[in-house]
């Protein structure tokens, strides 16, 4: 590979760091070319880029990007995928495919924004609801006492304003 070519790549690796809001690295080994493209093809879908580098190459683009605490990811195969929006989003991918496939390729960590993942971490993070679905909780957690409040607050003056027309229909009737 020529000098300008490994140039361009660690270029485009580097880019990917500072882009990407999640990353997550994984040992592709065992896979056929077949399942690869498969893997790769899912993970477009979902809007997520699946790279396999060359160690010596990530690793020059992880220091210009200061993910130096990765290196200790870099050894063997390593294929890496970069996600742009939802956090969970490439563990659930990721995770869905290893257990769909019964492939063979496992999840060495990755990293979330300035936090280091373990494969634990991984592996929680694809269990966890989508960031809607959390932000909906949250609301419907906050909305429940206040709808409570209010039906308290306002119980009080139903029964006054049910008694007043019970009154009025007694003093009309009568």
């Amino acid at each position: 590979m020529s000098r300008e070519k490994k140039t361009e790549i660690i270029d485009s690796l580097q880019q990917l760091f500072s882009r990407c809001s999640v990353a997550i690295l994984t040992d592709y080994r065992g896979q056929s070319a077949n399942e690869m493209t498969e893997l790769r093809h899912r993970l477009r879908e979902a809007g997520i880029d699946y790279k396999v580098v060359k160690n010596t190459l990530v690793r020059f683009a992880a220091q210009r990007s200061g993910r130096e605490e990765l290196f200790g990811f870099f050894e063997g195969p390593v294929a890496i995928a970069f996600g742009y929006g939802d956090i969970n989003e490439p563990a659930k991918a990721l995770a869905s495919y290893v257990k769909e496939s019964k492939a063979n390729m496992t999840i060495k960590g990755g990293f979330l924004a300035d936090r280091l993942l373990t494969k634990e971490d991984v592996i929680t993070l694809s269990t966890l609801p989508s960031k809607e679905v959390l932000l909906a909780r949250v609301v419907g957690g906050v909305q429940g006492p206040i709808s409570a409040l209010v039906s308290q607050l306002a119980s009080p003056m139903m029964g006054l304003i049910a008694g007043l027309q019970a009154r009025i229909q007694q003093l009309e009737g009568g």
